[in-house]
């Protein structure tokens, strides 16, 4: 066979099989004359929960079929950005910064859709995350509930440190600070102390808000004033002080203090409730969990959900609606936090959440008492996944060392002004 005719048959061949894979990626059933819907999430640990809860929604509407696909988080963001805007979003998918999709009018709206009374049975907080100029943008799935701290019993013991201890830790700048001296005690019998580092959510958040600051005020970005310096100030003297893991490995191993942890080679580490499952799968040593320490202003944290958001391009709108309002219901909802993967945004059923923990001896109240006292918002808006974008290498560069605080938080929050735009 010539080469020009071998060339032209498989371009032919690439044709064809790029136009099936167009069409099956395209179709509207699953070739049994079910309405076909996809649901997209960042991580696979969550799938079985989801497969088990579609499976009981699917028997009871037999005309409906819902495949979970996952993208990783790390491509995640961008990747839904751009099918979105091309049309080829998931009918369904997770959201946490939702702003512009609503804005652009890419979102159903979930009270339109489920009617009015269907946020009553939300965590409030979740409800509140999800709520745009009067409108509600997605179904709350689950909560991370608030910030509390894991330690090594093993490694406590060694420093001669009670557990109890730890409820009665303030951190301060002056000279009433107690968390600091038991972190040196800490780090005389492991290699780092506790993971003082560049986490947004676990460590950046509940220091600014415990020394009184916020990170936003409206649309504008706040954390760079007195309270920031403060906050910023303590946590990177921990790392220059060699108390917490070096920034050289943090910033580019966004879990290298939570496999220390694991390692047995971090006393302290202060996380979330994301973090629980894998924790208890794969410590080998005894831990617990104890309350933030308490700073200036308090104990503070803040608290994050995440929703499903239905895509308005979708071609099945009430079969979305159906499944959205199983997901958003105590029967659905309850098989995320059935094994204990984490907290269901349906508040009737968070109990079943601390019961499974319980029943293997962990208590999890930390991580629900803290978020009894005062909270930090964790910010939003247009632009906002832009904006944290720009601030992270200017913070992780004054983690270094590189920049003093009060200068990077200056130009961290002057890069985040520029790359939200104007508000």
């Amino acid at each position: 066979m010539k080469s020009s005719t071998q060339m032209v048959l498989g371009l032919v061949t690439a044709a064809v099989v790029l136009i099936a894979a167009a069409l099956w990626l395209g179709r509207e059933d699953d070739g049994a004359g079910r309405t076909l819907l996809r649901l997209r999430i960042w991580d696979d640990s969550f799938v079985a929960a989801y497969r088990a809860s579609l499976d009981e929604f699917e028997r009871a509407n037999p005309d409906v079929r819902v495949d979970v696909t996952v993208v990783p988080w790390a491509s995640y963001p961008q990747k839904l950005r751009l099918d979105v805007a091309g049309g080829t979003a998931d009918d369904l998918f997770w959201t946490n910064l939702y702003e512009d999709y609503a804005d652009a009018g890419r979102l159903l709206d979930i009270g339109a859709l489920l009617g009015p009374e269907a946020a009553r049975a939300w965590d409030p907080s979740a409800v509140a995350q999800y709520t745009r100029n009067g409108r509600l943008w997605a179904v709350p799935q689950f909560v991370d509930g608030g910030t509390a701290v894991y330690y090594n019993r093993e490694l406590l013991a060694a420093a001669g440190v009670d557990p109890a201890e730890l409820a009665t830790l303030r951190w301060s700048p002056g000279e009433d600070d107690t968390f600091r001296p038991l972190l040196r005690r800490l780090a005389a019998v492991a290699p780092w102390a506790y993971n003082a580092a560049n986490d947004f959510q676990s460590i950046n958040l509940p220091y600014l808000g415990s020394a009184g600051g916020r990170f936003q005020d409206g649309g504008r970005f706040v954390f760079d004033g007195p309270a920031g310096v403060t906050a910023f100030g303590y946590l990177t003297r921990l790392v220059a002080d060699g108390l917490a893991p070096s920034a050289a490995d943090t910033n580019t191993n966004r879990d290298f203090a939570k496999n220390a942890f694991l390692q047995g080679k971090l006393a302290l580490f202060q996380s979330g409730t994301y973090n629980l499952a894998q924790i208890a799968r794969q410590a080998t040593f005894g831990w617990g969990v104890a309350m933030l320490p308490h700073g200036p202003a308090g104990r503070v944290s803040t608290d994050n959900a995440i929703g499903v958001a239905g895509n308005a391009a979708t071609r099945h709108p009430d079969a979305v609606r159906r499944v959205l309002a199983w997901l958003g219901g105590a029967a659905g909802n309850r098989y995320l936090g059935v094994h204990g993967a984490t907290i269901p945004a349906v508040s009737a059923v968070q109990q079943v959440y601390r019961d499974y923990w319980s029943r293997r001896g962990i208590d999890v109240g930390p991580f629900f008492d803290v978020l009894a006292g005062p909270r930090i918002e964790s910010g939003g808006g247009p632009g906002f996944p832009a904006a944290l974008k720009a601030i992270d290498p200017i913070l992780g560069e004054m983690f270094l060392g590189r920049i003093p605080v009060p200068e990077a938080l200056a130009r961290a929050r002057a890069a985040a002004e520029r790359a939200a735009g104007p508000q």
